[in-house]
């Protein structure tokens, strides 16, 4: 019997090192499922719980590992949930191939059942989107999806209708004008900088008295350079929460995360100084960087489209971070003057006291979502993988838990979706089943899909058990908590139940009817020992915090029409009691707000 073209496509990507496919089934990729049984597992098709679910572990996978991430859906329906998860993948530069099914040629342009135009759906989404009309394209189809999302940190999507994937296969193409003959195979360039701009940027540099270091995903695997310039210029280092796991929290120099959800420390730094050095980070929030004309601006970035559009930069220096750091590096001079960098680890050693002080307060015996990050942190084992999802929850996770050399962390940066935590954390795990790795999730996002995979977790628990741990961290606050306070804060609106308000829902007694391990925490008392258990469990385990949802998530400085709006939606809202309480009682833990020097809006 000959090859099918489904059957090909598998062996073609075995051939790009892939292993793993996150889908769900459809009479769309019927062929493919067909393929996928006569693989044996390899590549192994793992069944979500839904499409979206499917792309943000393969939009995992990539973050984690650094290699392809594949996911499958079937047509229409099924290739329209595929977005939002490829949307992540594109916005967070990260290399997808999605392979999708189609309707069969002949059906297509009647408006048939579940026939979708998915090249104009993908159009946006793909860096390279091709229809599949003829056995003797697969080849190169496939080989230049993945030579393009490597080359452009994209998503590449295949769409291959159902009467092809049942084709007999053609691995090599007619020999015909037209045909084309590709190879498997790619190599990651050296991008190297211009010597003169980054002689430029040494000497802008040199002359800075207070350099301000800022990082993002772009500066991964440069850490010792990082560290390295560091050093030399007397500076601090911030962090874009895309590049939390570039450099270890426990540098004295590291000042965290940088903006709405940052540190204090971050933002005296970045508010403060004469030269600011961005290092592969396309940070967006300019009212989070220093004032136009206030500084010099130094950036390394690999792609010339994303540098200087952030914040206005004297030298823009094109190329890899490593490697323009390892040419930088000879040409900066090492700084005798360090009362900047004295001033910046000051400021960290009293950021964290003052979270320390946040963390510790308890309210009316509620459990304060600062402490259910801060007290893990130290626990954490060794290369754990930290997984976070976009709400509240983001801010505590981004804070409170600090990172030490060899752990991994990531989150939806750009998209900042709901929805990831969970599919990342799974995906993680397949990847890594010797690391540990947990997922913070609020309950809103826990509630929008995360449950659902609770039994995908069921379903491969031969992957999912055992030691190390696996834990889903659920705050459970019964609020939409992240927006309702950037309704007050924001809109100048006290919070609207209608929208805002979440069902209460027992997590824990979920994950137990699952299988997995439930454990849930009222008490503030017991957080410290119920994290030990979770970390000491043989199974999954879903551990639930009933939070306080009053807790305000206070930003580093708080803008002027922030503050005014705020107090106009604080006399109207139903919870402003409680909040005014608590914001004072964590606001006076801010001692470090009267500090010399810092400029307020």
């Amino acid at each position: 019997m000959a090859q099918q073209v489904a059957d090909y496509v598998l062996d073609r990507f075995r051939e790009w090192g892939v292993h793993r496919v996150y889908g769900y089934p459809g009479d769309g990729i019927n062929g493919m499922l067909g393929a996928f049984d006569r693989a044996k597992g390899d590549p192994e098709f793992i069944q979500t719980r839904h499409e979206e679910m499917a792309a943000f572990m393969a939009c995992g996978h990539a973050k984690f590992t650094g290699e392809v991430g594949v996911c499958a859906a079937t047509s229409g329906p099924g290739a329209i949930h595929l977005l939002n998860g490829l949307y992540d993948a594109k916005l967070d530069h990260q290399p997808v191939v999605a392979l999708v099914g189609q309707q069969k040629r002949l059906a297509q342009g009647t408006h048939y059942q579940q026939e979708v135009a998915l090249e104009q759906l993908f159009a946006d989404v793909s860096e390279f989107c091709q229809i599949v009309m003829h056995p003797g394209q697969m080849r190169h189809v496939i080989d230049r999806a993945f030579k393009t999302a490597l080359t452009t940190r994209g998503v590449a999507t295949i769409i291959v209708p159902e009467d092809i994937q049942e084709s007999d296969a053609q691995p090599s193409p007619p020999t015909t004008h037209g045909s084309v003959y590709s190879s498997v195979g790619w190599s990651r360039p050296r991008v190297l900088p211009n010597k003169d701009e980054l002689r430029k940027a040494a000497d802008i540099l040199n002359e800075g008295n207070k350099v301000a270091i800022l990082i993002g995903q772009g500066a991964a695997n440069a850490e010792a350079e990082v560290v390295e310039a560091a050093e030399l210029l007397g500076a601090g280092v911030a962090k874009a929460l895309l590049g939390r796991e570039v450099v270890p929290d426990d540098l004295p120099f590291v000042t965290g995360p940088i903006g709405l959800l940052g540190s204090k420390a971050s933002d005296e730094m970045i508010m403060n100084c004469d030269t600011l050095f961005m290092i592969g980070t396309s940070f967006p929030y300019g009212e989070w960087l220093p004032d136009e004309g206030q500084c010099k601006g130094v950036e390394i970035d690999i792609d010339g489209r994303m540098i200087g559009i952030r914040y206005p930069m004297d030298a823009h220096v094109v190329g890899d971070a490593k490697e323009t750091l390892r040419e930088l590096i000879p040409l900066l001079q090492r700084k005798e003057d360090r009362s900047w960098r004295k001033q910046i680890e000051e400021n960290v050693r009293t950021w964290n006291e003052v979270l320390a002080k946040r963390a510790g307060q308890s309210f009316e015996g509620k459990i304060n979502p600062q402490a259910v990050a801060h007290e893990v942190s130290s626990l954490l084992p060794d290369n754990a993988i930290l997984t976070a999802d976009s709400g509240s929850a983001t801010n505590w996770w981004a804070r409170h838990i600090k990172l030490r050399k060899g752990m991994r962390a990531s989150l939806s940066g750009t998209l900042a979706t709901m929805g990831p935590g969970v599919p990342y954390a799974i995906a993680a795990r397949f990847a890594y089943p010797d690391h540990p790795v947990i997922a913070f999730v609020g309950d809103g996002a826990f509630q929008m899909n995360g449950m659902n995979e609770m039994i995908t977790v069921k379903r491969y628990w031969d992957r999912m058990a055992g030691s190390p741990p696996l834990i889903f961290c659920v705050l459970n606050n019964q609020d939409l908590n992240q927006v309702t306070w950037e309704q007050r804060a924001m809109g100048g609106d006290p919070k609207y139940p209608g929208s805002q308000y979440l069902p209460d829902f027992p997590y824990a007694e979920y994950a137990e009817l699952t299988g997995l391990r439930g454990i849930r925490c009222d008490d503030p008392k017991q957080v410290t020992s119920v994290w030990e258990q979770a970390l000491a469990s043989d199974r999954p385990v879903v551990l639930e915090f009933v939070v306080d949802n009053e807790i305000a998530p206070i930003p580093p400085h708080i803008m002027k029409e922030q503050a005014k709006k705020a107090v106009k939606a604080g006399i109207r809202d139903p919870e402003r009691v409680g909040i005014a309480t608590r914001g004072f009682r964590q606001k006076l833990t801010d001692f470090y707000e009267n500090l010399p020097g810092r400029k307020h809006d």
